[in-house]
């Protein structure tokens, strides 16, 4: 299977849960429209993010996580969107994730090869969900995902989704059909004046 049947695979799958989210739209706008959140992930962070983003989703014949922003994305639903008590988890998740390379692979996630990062992944989810740092993987990349499919470069250069499919006729011209004379009106549709 190549990669972009893949890729329209899993979004036709998750289509409809992914169109209409207005926090996926509203973290995507906060991307592109405003600087970095001031409580946002830190340089070691982010460069976990990018390394797993591009370890989910590389640049093949189609745009690599990173490429779309996807790092962006996961610091402002982290900073902006998550509840403290989420935010606490996920960040200690992220060196959970980091402890791990360290201690499998002998460098951080972000420094690590290809193939030693694979494997790591293969690790990761092979094991429990429920306890960490599985727990912050899969958290991690469903964010990731999510927010790869949400991106607009994936949408309309990839996925192709049309937003208002069709061609808009503003001025179209209507037809107003009349009733033809000596039609008897019913009761209900009369027009009575009060004067």
């Amino acid at each position: 299977m190549q990669r972009r049947d893949l890729l329209r695979g899993l979004a036709s799958a998750a289509a409809l849960s992914l169109l209409p989210n207005e926090r996926a739209f509203a973290a995507w706008t906060r991307v592109l429209t405003g600087p970095a959140p001031g409580n946002g992930l830190d340089t070691v962070q982010m460069a976990l993010v990018r390394a797993v983003a591009d370890t989910i989703i590389p640049r093949t014949d189609t745009p690599s996580a990173t490429d779309v922003g996807v790092q962006d994305f996961v610091n402002v639903i982290v900073a902006e969107h998550a509840k403290d008590d989420e935010r606490a988890a996920f960040l200690a998740g992220l060196a959970a994730i980091d402890a791990r390379a360290v201690s499998s692979g002998g460098a951080p996630f972000a420094a690590l090869a290809a193939d030693a990062r694979g494997k790591l992944v293969e690790e990761l989810e092979k094991g429990k969900r429920d306890v960490e740092p599985a727990q912050s993987w899969w958290r991690l990349k469903g964010l990731v995902v999510h927010g790869y499919f949400t991106s607009e470069p994936v949408m309309k250069n990839v996925l192709k989704v049309e937003i208002m499919p069709g061609r808009f006729e503003g001025a179209a011209p209507i037809q107003i059909k009349k009733k033809p004379s000596g039609v008897a009106v019913p009761p209900s549709e009369e027009v009575h004046s009060h004067g």
